[in-house]
């Protein structure tokens, strides 16, 4: 199969801050600047695999107490209780709101471990420099950054829950610490994704 040239045969390279198109960045001594935004020029995101790899395990390290800690704390008529994610999925669906406790479980649980699983397959491929599909994990990388800006969803939930209770004399609603570790886990590893050179994928043919 036939592939158009590459950047590096054609002698061009694109910046990573404003796109611009330039002339490759020497071999040796200094780097090239872009001459629009005056930042440096690479050939691909320096230590990419790295960064990647250090943010993704960081996120799987916050999604723990994100699960174990509790998300929410509810009091009605003076009985208080805290729920975690799985718990407060739960009492959503006994309590007939299925589409509430659909969301909070695809954007807490599908999601999240979705991208620690694709994440990982294209950093892991990628260090490999391996040939194993890759317009399929070009579509996947694609993937996590669409789905990379729903991932609040189940922080946006508890906050529009929070303050609709607030209008009840009788109920208090208020986000409890496991919600900060969820938050912390999903700016992770959009940054895990960001820090991730898509075009090291086809460097491995």
């Amino acid at each position: 199969m036939n592939y158009s040239p590459r950047a590096a045969q054609l002698g061009v390279v694109a910046c990573h801050l404003c796109g611009l198109v330039c002339e490759s960045a020497p071999d040796q001594g200094e780097p090239g600047q872009c001459p629009r935004c005056r930042s440096r020029l690479h050939r691909r995101r320096p230590d990419s695999v790295a960064r990647g790899w250090a943010f993704l395990l960081a996120g799987l390290i916050a999604y723990i107490p994100a699960n174990v800690l509790p998300v929410m704390y509810s009091s009605l008529f003076g009985h208080g209780s805290e729920s975690t994610i799985l718990h407060g999925v739960i009492e959503f669906w006994t309590s007939g709101s299925f589409g509430i406790a659909l969301i909070i479980f695809i954007a807490s649980v599908v999601v999240p471990c979705a991208k620690f699983l694709v994440l990982g397959t294209l950093l892991f491929t990628a260090q490999r420099r391996s040939h194993w599909a890759t317009r399929e994990r070009a579509r996947l990388y694609r993937l996590i950054e669409l789905i990379g800006y729903w991932s609040m969803l189940d922080v946006m939930v508890v906050a529009v829950v929070a303050a609709l209770v607030k209008f009840q004399a009788l109920s208090v609603i208020e986000p409890r610490a496991g919600i900060f570790f969820f938050g912390l886990m999903v700016i992770l590893t959009m940054l895990s994704a960001m820090s991730f050179d898509p075009r090291l994928i086809w460097d491995g043919e």
